[in-house]
């Protein structure tokens, strides 16, 4: 027999219990709704903007073919054991400097791409990659992966990138030119929470090597000049700059081909549109000349959360920063935003900037000047948050099973004390909000779970924001 006490004590247990399990549920129930809400509000913005004809893009420089494989099983097929220590290097040597750079970019769950200046030391690794039977190989570089995106979304794309042996061009796409020689780029990726000795993940990312020796010298850049003229784009995207950062140029090479590159974007018809595609740089040099001479030309910027505060700090004259918070606040990136419009204008260039957009693994954020070229601000933004999903998941449908928010329901505008506080509804996630002349409109995204693809993710969601913001 149970006594007094007992008996009320198993009744509170069970009570307790039975409380704990209908907050869980319910609480999941929540999630799970507003997930289907937020889903179907970002489809209804996507789908706003009637469906165009084909708008003519050209999209530059350079392709390659990617070797997608998962970090740590790489690592350990490479014989190359966890040590912990993460050292920062400009480019990669050998084994032991490619482990310090993973784990120095791993710990903070930060994207990077550098440089490998060793080439006996980086064909070990492409034997290696050939080796790995899941090893999975497919057409890359910034430039190719967004002509891909904006021919599916209805651009006839002009690519200045040249055909290779494993580098073809798909449907509404034509590229510049031949080579006989692939560039490889090889792309260790590596999911949430997984651990490399005594480090673990924030979040999934990747660390890109390559050892390029066409793409870095903009080797079509001439012809492909010759073509854009006859091609009359209402768009020119232009990335894969990042393959120049430290790289071994002979004397004035690099700074002529730069000179090259600023004629070339002088020359661009007024009716062009222009968007620069920020990457991972490291070489200060570098990127002082890409804002004395790619920036004064951009009507349009595309960056991470990464690549924003890197940009600004070489703007200030201050060194590139590395490594930067992998989930920022929106009230931080929005006023990094506004400092970045501030710092480009004062370049004084040819062209104005009228757009900014910043992706990152919790939203997106889009800021166009009011009258401007650019339209569809909202839309754009909603998409490029859904084109986030489908590229991590693999899947043109977003399965919600697989899928999470990270932005609060409520975000600050700014920084700034009393600001205003923002609140995202759930059936119109999309945020949008008006300041003088800028049109500010904010999305998160559905951060896909069950991951099949990293890399690419960031030329994937500029190139479907800007497919709807191209009359």
């Amino acid at each position: 027999m149970f006594s007094k006490a007992q008996l009320l004590s198993f009744i509170f247990a069970i009570v307790l219990a039975i409380t704990v399990f209908y907050i869980r549920s319910n609480s999941k129930y929540q999630v799970v709704e507003r997930l289907k809400s937020v889903l179907q509000g970002l489809l209804r913005a996507e789908s706003k903007v009637p469906e165009q004809h084909r708008t003519k893009v050209a999209v530059g420089f350079g392709g390659c073919y990617d070797a997608f494989l998962p970090a740590l099983d790489a690592f350990n097929a490479l014989n190359i054991s966890a040590t912990g220590s993460r050292v920062h290097h400009d480019l990669v040597n050998n084994a032991e400097e490619l482990e310090q750079l993973f784990n120095y970019f791993f710990h903070h769950g930060a994207a990077a791409e550098r440089y490998v200046s060793n080439k006996e030391f980086f064909q070990e690794v492409i034997s290696m990659t050939q080796r790995y039977e899941n090893t999975r190989w497919e057409v890359g570089g910034n430039a190719p992966v967004m002509a891909k995106r904006l021919a599916l979304e209805g651009s006839e794309v002009l690519l200045g990138a040249q055909r290779s042996p494993n580098v073809v061009f798909g449907e509404h796409v034509t590229g510049i030119g031949h080579q006989d020689a692939d560039d490889v780029h090889i792309i260790f990726e590596y999911d949430k929470r997984e651990r490399w000795g005594n480090l673990t993940a924030p979040r999934a990312n990747r660390l890109i090597i390559h050892n390029d020796q066409f793409n870095p010298m903009l080797n079509m850049l001439e012809e492909f000049a010759i073509e854009l003229k006859k091609f009359h784009p209402k768009l020119f995207v232009l990335g894969g700059l990042q393959m120049m950062d430290n790289f071994p140029f002979a004397d004035g090479v690099r700074e002529n081909r730069l000179n090259a590159l600023e004629k070339f974007l002088k020359d661009m018809a007024p009716s062009t549109l222009t968007h620069f595609e920020m990457a991972s740089f490291t070489e200060e040099s570098l990127l002082k000349g890409l804002i004395a001479k790619v920036l004064p030309y951009a009507e349009s910027l595309g960056m991470n959360e990464q690549e924003l505060p890197n940009l600004l700090a070489v703007l200030n004259n201050k060194p590139a920063q590395l490594v930067a918070d992998s989930n920022p606040r929106v009230a931080t990136t929005l006023d990094e935003i506004r400092e970045l419009f501030t710092a480009v204008d004062k370049l004084g260039g040819s062209r104005k900037l009228t757009r900014v957009h910043v992706h990152t693994l919790a939203y997106q954020a889009i800021v166009t000047v009011k009258g401007s070229k650019w339209t569809n601000t909202m839309s754009a933004t909603a998409k490029a948050s859904l084109v986030a999903n489908r590229h991590v998941c693999g899947n043109t449908s977003i399965n919600l099973d697989n899928a999470r928010l990270i932005l609060d329901e409520s975000f600050s505008s700014s920084r700034t004390k009393g600001s205003e506080r923002i609140h995202v509804e759930d059936n119109r996630p999309v945020s949008c909000w008006e300041e003088g002349a800028k049109l500010f409109c904010v999305a998160p995204n559905l951060v896909c779970t069950d991951i099949y693809q990293t890399a690419g993710g960031g030329d994937n969601i500029s190139g479907a924001g800007l497919s709807l913001q191209i009359k």
